[in-house]
């Protein structure tokens, strides 16, 4: 029996010579063994354990062959962020039990170019999903030079995959639906729809890029479905937060819900804006869905466990993240692609 040699850095080539073979056969018996009778890779194994050897290094090897076996997810948002919004829960999920199954690993990358400064993250990757635009986009051109396969989430980029779903379709039949039981004032509470980082009306505000955001597209879809019945959306009944939390959601409703006169309806970008929206109607005593109709965006688990179950525009996040995987697994299979979005008509409208 060998003993360890615990002083003594382990290599490919130290190992085969101790064992009396070849460098080639040490690394079959971890990497390729079919190219070995099963006795011989037993005994390679064992000796190898013995010696304090596991194999070759990961990170040479990515360097050899250019392969490290990571998906990289690259975030509009920090990584904390994505933590707390239902929505992209599930489609990380998704994400996750696609690459578990082909045994791939994920990196999950925040969108801020804070973080590569003197960093080379974005190298590590052999592929990429963009899931929304990120904050700093000039982290796009960065990814862009690895030449690797990318595949945008809820945006498009020129030459790449792209995944979306019909948000002008369900927030245009959101509003239709909504425009239809109500009679007074209609608010809008949105997501990013401009650069501020604070939380306000959109008076004043120039709007974000629509090929860039999902959002300024629902805002769309809500002032076409205004216009058709004649019921115009002012902008100072339009608000705007920079992150999709349940803090921002209920300051946002306090303010919406305080507006003269006072909303007879508010369409949610978000279903946590319109949970919070729901909430804070709940303790100013605002009857739902007699004096107050609310409708939210993304169809999560929670809008059915809250009474009054909300109405929602339902996406698939979890088929969504699922279906991203295998488009950047497999490339060369796949176009880009839209997914349906399904108005749930519930008790909250």
């Amino acid at each position: 029996m060998r003993k360890s040699t615990e002083h003594r850095k382990m290599t490919v080539k130290t190992v085969a010579a101790i064992l009396g073979v070849s460098t080639a056969t040490v690394s079959n018996a971890f990497n390729r063994p079919d190219q070995l009778s099963v006795k011989l890779r037993e005994r390679i194994l064992n000796e190898c354990s013995l010696l304090g050897y596991y194999g070759p290094n990961p990170a040479a090897r990515s360097l050899r062959t250019g392969a490290t076996g990571v998906v990289g997810i690259m975030l509009a948002e920090h990584l904390a962020y994505n933590f707390t919004d239902p929505c992209a829960i599930e489609f990380l999920q998704g994400v996750a039990e696609e690459l578990d199954a082909a045994q791939v690993n994920m990196l999950l990358m925040p969108g801020r170019q804070e973080f590569y400064k003197e960093k080379s993250l974005e190298a590590i990757p052999d592929r990429y999903i963009l899931y929304g635009p990120p904050r700093d986009l000039e982290i796009i051109n960065r990814i862009e030079t690895q030449r690797k396969p990318i595949v945008t989430v809820d945006f498009n980029l020129p030459d790449h995959l792209a995944l979306n779903v019909d948000n002008y379709g369900g927030a245009y039949r959101a509003a239709k639906h909504l425009f239809e039981q109500t009679s007074g004032p209609v608010a809008v509470l949105g997501i990013r729809l401009c650069d501020s980082v604070k939380l306000q009306t959109m008076e004043n505000q120039q709007t974000n890029s629509r090929s860039l955001s999902v959002s300024c597209q629902r805002l769309d879809a809500y002032q076409t479905a205004a216009a058709e019945t004649g019921r115009l959306i002012p902008d100072n009944y339009i608000w705007s937060s920079d992150e999709n939390t349940w803090s921002n959601g209920i300051k946002a409703a306090k303010e919406i819900l305080a507006t003269k006169p006072r909303p007879t309806g508010i369409l949610c970008m978000s279903d946590q804006f319109a949970l919070a929206a729901l909430h804070v109607a709940r303790s100013m005593k605002i009857s739902i869905p007699e004096e107050l109709k609310i409708i939210g965006f993304d169809g999560t688990p929670e809008s059915k466990r809250h009474h009054p179950e909300l109405t929602t525009v339902y996406q698939p996040s979890l088929d969504k993240g699922k279906l991203a995987a295998q488009m950047v697994l497999n490339p060369g299979n796949y176009k880009s692609i839209m997914l349906p979005t399904e108005l749930k008509i519930r008790e909250s409208a």
